[in-house]
């Protein structure tokens, strides 16, 4: 019997956020990276039930096409194009790729991988891997994407990024991640900075989200130090959140939805800190 402290959970129809929005419609095209597994696999899932013209991104095309098979199953439609976000050739030729499919007016960056090390012991070859897939590669997705964004009917466009607690705060052994995620915030300001009110950026910040890259570290957690996954989710992983349970990838995306959609026209280089009462509470 499945664990469902361990276990990514099912999205159903019932779980996505729809709003009304003149924007979420077939014309206008929502990129999402990291599309095959977690978070972004749950907000393309929820950028094609609101109507938009969804792409994701994904280096793993196995889960990909799974993603794609999932939208299809709740009665929508995405597209999938394999790409590598530490090569710039890959991101230009999806970028490309998806111009012909409709007005560019959605870019969500989500795709990540962590490494967890010591500052004394840190592998530099993973630190620029890091880098380049978590903070290069949605610095270069903005540059391709906001001229289209520019040139559409009214000049309007979007730009979410997945930030962390860890931008608010730093836990050891996560260097490249605290600085790749503290990153991100200037990145969403810079944007919003230059985007003139039409060209909007923000992030969200969470603690831990029911994805593989979290729930697979829990067995471990609990071997290594004895205790039980109940005990490793409520006491090691969620111990400063006032809410003592993992949030949902549906629940992330529903926030990327709400931060494209009519209703957070005022939400412009901010960021949507949704962790439970981890960071402010005491």
């Amino acid at each position: 019997m499945e664990n469902d402290l361990i276990t990514e959970p099912v999205i159903k129809k019932e779980d996505v956020l729809v709003l009304q929005d003149y924007n979420f419609n077939k014309t206008n095209v929502c990129i999402v990276t990291g599309a095959g597994t977690g978070i972004g696999r749950a907000t393309s899932i929820a950028a094609a039930l609101n109507n938009l013209t969804t792409i994701g991104l994904d280096i793993n095309e196995g889960e990909g096409r799974k993603t794609q098979q999932m939208v299809s199953d709740l009665g929508s439609e995405m597209h999938f194009i394999k790409t590598d976000l530490s090569k710039d050739s890959d991101l230009e030729s999806a970028v490309e790729q998806v111009s012909y499919l409709g007005n560019i007016k959605y870019l969500v960056n989500i795709a990540g991988i962590q490494h967890i090390d010591s500052i004394e012991k840190f592998p530099m070859e993973k630190y620029d891997l890091m880098h380049r897939i978590m903070l290069r590669a949605p610095l270069y997705l903005s540059k391709l994407t906001i001229p289209y964004m520019k040139k559409s009917e009214n000049g309007e466009g979007v730009i979410g990024n997945m930030a962390s607690i860890h931008s608010h705060m730093c836990t050891i052994n996560k260097a490249a991640y605290n600085i790749i995620k503290s990153g991100l915030l200037g990145l969403t300001r810079s944007i919003a900075a230059e985007g003139e009110g039409k060209v909007r950026s923000f992030t969200i910040s969470t603690g831990y989200v029911k994805t593989p890259l979290a729930l697979k570290q829990i067995p471990a957690q609990a071997e290594q130090r004895g205790i039980t996954i109940e005990e490793v989710v409520k006491d090691v992983m969620m111990g400063k959140s006032r809410i003592k349970e993992m949030m949902p990838p549906i629940d992330v995306a529903n926030l990327f939805m709400f931060g494209f959609s009519k209703h957070s026209r005022y939400l412009n280089g901010n960021d949507l800190l949704f962790d439970g009462g981890c960071i402010n509470t005491y």
